[in-house]
């Protein structure tokens, strides 16, 4: 499990691994603010516990354009891991089959990679589509892709303690924790 690194005014920012928690923290660029209880790292002449939760002293600014980029992993968690044609789940997926990153526009005909123009789909149905649009190859689309919510995109592919939960929910609310834990919201 990696550790919450949370910017200066408490807002989640990453999971690091613990070893690079630590690291910050002897360089005096973050704080504990808690840890993981009966973890301990160790030296020759020192112990310091297992950070779980770490506050950065400066703050970081995070510029909106770097935080959404479009890439396979957060597309593929904005859909569920769930083919947006057929509507399969990546464990449903056999042999040589896999998730890919469909342009609804095809990219060949203008399309961008853009939110709104790309959904997850399947080896199979990404195939049958080509180079056509969703009306064209009638397929329709189970949801219409979109940008989604920063925290959304950040959290949706990991896993947090209920020790990490709470900073979450300190900075966001109650209804994005429960958005992450129970599926993304795509509004």
């Amino acid at each position: 499990m990696g550790c919450l690194a949370l910017n200066a005014s408490f807002e989640p920012l990453t999971l690091v691994p613990a070893r690079r928690a630590i690291r910050l923290v002897l360089d005096r660029k973050a704080e504990i603010l808690e840890v993981e209880a009966g973890r301990q790292f160790r030296s020759e002449t020192h112990v310091w516990p297992v950070p779980a939760v770490i506050r950065l002293v400066r703050y970081v600014h995070v510029p909106r354009r770097f935080r959404r980029q479009v890439t396979n992993t957060f597309l593929f968690a904005r859909d569920e891991y769930t083919c947006q044609y057929c509507g399969c789940h990546r464990r449903e997926l056999r042999g040589r089959q896999f998730l890919t990153r469909d342009h609804v526009m095809p990219v060949s005909r203008g399309g961008e990679n853009a939110w709104e123009n790309v959904v997850t789909a399947c080896s199979p149905c990404n195939n049958r589509k080509a180079s056509r649009t969703p009306d064209e190859a009638g397929m329709p689309l189970q949801t219409s892709p979109g940008e989604p919510n920063h925290v959304h995109l950040v959290w949706a592919v990991r896993s947090v303690t209920d020790t990490q939960a709470k900073y979450i929910r300190m900075f966001y609310g109650e209804t994005a924790l429960e958005a992450l834990r129970g599926g993304l919201d795509r509004s």
